[in-house]
C-alpha cells in the first residue's frame, strides 16, 4: 500500500467530494486498499451510465488531487485467491463501465483484470498511461549526486553555491502552524506558472483534513518552504509515510534567477534530507511531468509506470465507446 490508501487520504477525499449527486460508496477503505464507489451520470446528457471507480479518482466528473498506487486487495492476496476476490467485487455491482486509474504496470491485479475481462467478454480499454519516478535513499547522497549526469548534477546540487550567495537561504516546515500560508504560496507559484489555480477552497479543505489525519497513522507532513532573505521562493508539498517521502506537489518563483532552476535545487535539499533520515528509504516524485521537460527522469534512480483502464459490459456501450475512440 501507499500514502494514498491510508484512511487519512481516502476519508478526506470522500468527505470532500463524495456527496456529489449520483455518488454512492460501495466498499469503504480500510487503511490498506482503496475504497470503491459508484457514480451515475448521463453520457452526452442522454444515456444513463453507472461508473465503478476507486475512491480518490473521478474519470469524467471532477478534478481532484491525484490518487496513485490504487489497488483492490491486500498485498498478501495473490494467485487464484486474488483473482476470485476481484471477480466477486466486479460481479457484485451493476455497473456500465468500470474505470480504474493508476494501477501499477506489471502488477498481479492488472493481469487479473485482463483475465476477468476476457472470461466475461467485457471490453478492456487502456485509457491512460503515465511514468512515475523515485530516488532510492538507502545509500549515500554524495554517491547519488556523483552518478547523475553533469547537467542534472548542476541543476539539483552544484548551483547551490550561486543560490546561497544571493542571501540567507534556509528551509522551514510550515506544518502545523502555517498551513494556510503554505497553500497560498503553492497556489501563487502555480498560478504564475500554469495560469490556473491548484488550490481552491474545496481542495484546501481536503488537504487540511488529510494532513491532520495522516499523523494518526504515523505519517509526517513536510510542508517545506525555501526562503531567501526571509521571502518564500519555493515550496514542496511532501509527506513522509512508512519510510517513503511522497512529493505530492511543488511550486517556485520561476523568475527568481536566470541561472537557477529553483524548483530543482529545492528538490535537491529535500532528497538530501531523505538520505540523511535513518528511517527513510525512498523519495517518491510520483507521476507527471514538468512544464517544459520530464525533469523527474533526470533525477530518478527508479522508474515505474501506472496504467488506467476501463471495462465495459454492455455491447451497445462498447460500440459507442469504440466509435468515440
Amino acid at each position: 500500500m501507499s500514502l494514498f490508501q491510508t484512511k487519512a487520504w481516502q476519508s478526506a477525499w470522500w468527505e470532500t467530494w463524495g456527496s456529489q449527486k449520483g455518488f454512492r460508496l460501495v466498499r469503504p477503505w480500510d487503511g490498506q486498499v482503496s475504497g470503491l464507489y459508484e457514480s451515475k451520470y448521463r453520457l452526452k446528457g442522454v444515456l444513463p451510465v453507472r461508473s465503478f471507480q476507486f475512491v480518490g479518482t473521478s474519470y469524467r466528473e471532477l478534478r481532484t488531487p491525484r490518487t496513485e498506487y490504487n489497488q483492490f486487495c491486500d498485498d498478501n492476496l495473490s494467485g487464484q485467491l486474488l483473482l476470485r476476490g476481484m471477480e466477486e467485487i466486479l460481479q457484485g455491482q451493476p455497473w456500465t463501465e468500470a474505470v480504474f486509474n493508476d494501477l501499477r504496470t506489471g502488477s498481479e491485479e492488472l493481469s487479473a483484470l485482463v483475465t476477468i475481462a476476457a472470461t466475461h467478454n467485457w471490453a478492456f480499454r487502456i485509457t491512460a498511461s503515465d511514468n512515475g519516478y523515485a530516488v532510492s535513499t538507502t545509500g549515500r547522497f554524495d554517491e547519488y549526486i556523483a552518478a547523475l549526469g553533469a547537467n542534472s548534477r548542476l541543476r539539483l546540487y552544484n548551483r547551490r553555491k550561486i543560490l546561497e550567495s544571493l542571501g540567507s537561504i534556509y528551509e522551514e516546515n510550515l506544518w502545523p502552524s502555517r498551513v494556510d500560508d503554505f497553500f497560498q504560496h503553492l497556489n501563487r507559484f502555480h498560478l504564475a506558472r500554469w495560469k490556473k489555480n491548484c488550490v481552491t477552497p474545496t481542495s484546501l479543505e481536503f488537504h487540511k483534513k488529510f494532513l491532520s489525519r495522516v499523523e494518526e497513522e504515523g505519517g509526517r507532513p513536510l510542508l517545506s518552504a525555501l526562503y531567501c532573505d526571509g521571502n518564500v521562493v519555493s515550496v514542496l508539498y511532501n509527506v513522509w509515510y512508512q519510510g517513503v517521502v511522497y512529493n505530492i506537489q511543488a511550486g517556485f518563483d520561476e523568475h527568481f534567477h536566470v541561472k537557477l532552476s529553483l524548483g530543482s535545487l529545492h528538490l535537491g535539499y529535500a532528497i538530501e534530507n531523505a538520505f540523511n533520515a535513518v528511517n527513510t528509504h525512498r523519495f517518491d516524485m510520483l507521476a507527471g511531468q514538468g512544464k517544459h521537460e520530464d525533469y523527474k527522469s533526470r533525477f530518478a534512480t527508479d522508474r515505474y509506470q501506472f496504467i488506467s483502464i476501463m471495462l465495459v459490459k454492455s455491447v451497445m456501450f462498447r460500440a459507442l465507446y469504440w466509435m468515440r475512440g
